[in-house]
């Protein structure tokens, strides 16, 4: 068996950083499963020449790498400065105005990109400036005019990211630049689409219809960044069952809801999606220092480790590959990482869901298959054959030391299932194999997967039987 292997998936955000294709290269090498297109920064033409680059390395390296489309999604801002920067003090009035064009913002006042804000604020709210790091009261407003008061100071760049205390701003997730870049990703052929800020399940409907009209196949990444998408577990449930992953995105949710509540919601979110056989992701600030610094903070590699620790499906770098100075350095630390907290006992087996009954075939399948598996000794691998992807990602809620390798001759299937805790997608050509289970075995020990007096569990179709659904697990010793 693989005795060395992540089951943690890594996702690196491409930018100016990555866009030799010789770091790209060295990024997928390190160990980026999954590459992030941001559409908040940069061209069509840089997002498309980042992608052939990508698709080129895959041949290249004979590997798969999931592409995620993230819209920019309603991000509210303040406007620009004269001079591009300024200093607020504590204590100081400070005016938030529509009617400041963009360049003319100085000490006392900016303008503001969301026309409807003075109608969605009230006297004694928080507002919050760059996450956080600026803090004021509103005193009184108008239809075009916020008047208030800084609490807490310090410097206020241009275009700087506005939020709500405790949320509430109705702004909708999906904007006119989100349904053209939509359209942008389905050419592109991406994987997944990352839609930023909803606040219910009919937030995720509609893009998921938006999607579906551009022609792409894609599944759908909610960003958890909001406190109405928090605010109660059926709000939680809702948007994490209408979505096909969950992105825990901690920066814009830790500024609404204080960095104190977002320890437990966190937490609260990856057990939850991953009992209801979504995909989790853990996002922001992971290994921030690495922008400038060769090596994490401790700080940072405990968060990293106390994530997958959780049972997070993947970690997710941003501005530290995208912008930083040290992108191939930086996904090969959080791998390492990712594999010391590996070896801690309780992140390789898992219990839960032993009493319960399914209605479901393929869970059911699943759900013995790794049960056998985690409770057979000497068994080294789970092999899921010639069936659909559903029943990787079934198999994968389970938590195991043990690799599973997800074995197709769809290349797209086999994308999708990069973002899966312990899979590990092969590519096959199907009218090679006669359906014997000794071609399968040979098949993988020619990769050094797997070696003779091996156990292993097979999930796969009866397909000597013709059956269209998967039916059949059996343990296998290899000779």
């Amino acid at each position: 068996m693989i005795h060395f292997f992540r089951r943690t998936k890594i996702i690196s955000t491409l930018g100016p950083s990555t866009d030799k294709k010789s770091v790209l290269k060295k990024i997928i090498q390190s160990g980026a499963n999954a590459l992030r297109l941001n559409f908040s920064h940069g061209t069509s033409i840089d997002h498309i020449n980042r992608v052939k680059n990508i698709r080129e390395i895959e041949k290249e390296l004979n590997c798969f790498v999931s592409l995620i489309g993230d819209l920019q999604g309603p991000k509210i801002r303040i406007s620009s400065f004269k001079k591009k920067k300024i200093f607020l003090n504590k204590g100081d009035n400070f005016l938030l105005d529509l009617s400041i064009p963009k360049y003319y913002g100085n000490k006392n006042s900016v303008g503001i990109n969301y026309k409807n804000l003075p109608n969605e604020v009230n006297s004694g709210d928080i507002l919050l400036l760059d996450d956080g790091k600026i803090q004021l009261r509103v005193l009184k407003k108008n239809n075009r005019k916020i008047f208030t008061k800084v609490i807490i100071g310090g410097y206020l760049s241009d275009n700087k990211g506005l939020n709500k205390l405790g949320g509430g701003l109705s702004a909708s997730a999906l904007t006119k630049k989100d349904e053209k870049d939509i359209k942008l990703a389905a050419m592109l052929g991406v994987d997944y689409i990352a839609v930023s800020f909803p606040r219910s399940k009919e937030d995720l409907q509609k893009a998921r219809k938006l999607i579906k009209k551009s022609g792409s196949k894609a599944k759908i990444i909610a960003k958890i960044e909001r406190a109405e998408a928090v605010s109660s577990n059926n709000v939680m449930k809702d948007i994490i069952l209408e979505s096909d992953v969950i992105m825990i995105a901690r920066g814009d949710l830790g500024v609404e809801i204080g960095d104190h509540e977002l320890i437990g919601i966190q937490k609260k979110l990856i057990s939850m999606t991953r009992k209801l056989n979504r995909i989790v992701i853990t996002a922001t600030q992971m290994m921030e220092s690495m922008i400038e610094n060769p090596f994490p903070t401790r700080a940072e590699v405990m968060d990293i480790a106390n994530s997958v620790l959780d049972g997070t499906d993947a970690v997710m770098l941003s501005a530290e590959t995208a912008s930083g100075s040290f992108p191939e350095i930086t996904v090969k630390t959080m791998s390492k990482i990712c594999l010391g907290a590996e070896k801690v006992p309780s992140a390789k087996i898992s219990k839960h869901r032993l009493n319960e009954k399914f209605s479901d075939v393929d869970e059911t399948i699943a759900m013995s298959a790794m049960y056998s598996a985690n409770h057979l000794k000497n068994v080294s691998a789970i092999i899921i054959f010639l069936t659909s992807r559903k029943i990787a990602l079934l198999a994968s809620r389970i938590t195991s030391g043990l690799p599973i390798f997800y074995i197709s001759n769809c290349v797209k299937k086999l994308r999708l299932s990069t973002l899966y805790r312990g899979v590990i997608p092969i590519y096959f050509n199907k009218n090679n194999f006669n359906n014997h289970d000794k071609v399968i075995i040979k098949f993988l020990k020619k990769k050094k997967f797997l070696k003779k007096n091996e156990i292993i569990v097979i999930i796969k179709n009866d397909l000597e039987r013709n059956s269209k659904i998967t039916n059949t697990c059996k343990i296998i010793n290899v000779t």
